[in-house]
């Protein structure tokens, strides 16, 4: 685990199927969509205290009991992807709903890859944490996951376009792919030109 911008630390899972990295983030107590990890990373998580497991979608549910297990942390999702992940043994504890502050972070609403979808923006440090709402990748760049796994794909544009036209942010935190630590609103409103009108 290493820290990738002052006060949030990143650990990585290589999704050899993708050919990127999956990532989880550890941001003052807040840890967002845990990936799997060896003991020492999560000792270090234990270790630094962790109030809440926030997942960004029902499919980050990834090492989320796992890190429940050891923190006794309270796992927060949007209510309309919980049911998911309690079906996957995770035990939801709250509930995500946008405007609402997590730790440092507003929770911004992104549905369309899955209804419950949503992202965390911290204002003051003018940056994004997105889960799969888009991904990082290719590097310097921000793209999407295939149409086949979304659930709505008209939704999740128009979300990511009104993100991208009202949301301040500089640095976005990917839990796919490549971070961008600078220029990431640019970088967000290319992949949105790009979307068929």
């Amino acid at each position: 685990m290493h820290e990738i911008v002052p006060g949030i630390y990143v650990w990585h899972w290589f999704a050899a199927h993708f050919g990127y990295d999956f990532n989880g983030h550890l941001a003052g107590d807040v840890c967002i969509d845990p990936v799997d990890m060896p003991d020492a990373i999560l000792d270090d998580i234990v270790a630094r205290g962790v109030a809440r497991i926030v997942l960004t979608n029902r499919n980050h549910f990834r090492a989320a009991e796992k890190v429940r297990a050891r923190t006794r942390a309270t796992v927060a999702i949007h209510p309309a992807d919980a049911a998911f992940v309690r079906d996957r043994g995770v035990a939801v504890g709250a509930e995500l709903r946008a405007g609402e502050r997590v730790g440092p972070f507003v929770v911004v609403a992104a549905p369309g890859k899955s209804p419950g979808e949503v992202a965390l923006h911290w204002p003051e440090r003018r940056l994004l944490v997105v889960g799969d709402a888009c991904i990082g990748n290719p590097a310097g760049k921000l793209s999407l996951l295939p149409e086949k796994v979304m659930d709505d794909p008209a939704r999740l544009r128009a979300s990511l376009r009104r993100i991208a036209e009202t949301v301040d942010f500089d640095t976005i935190l990917c839990g796919d792919g490549e971070p961008i630590l600078s220029g990431a609103r640019a970088a967000l409103l290319t992949l949105c030109a790009s979307f068929p009108t």
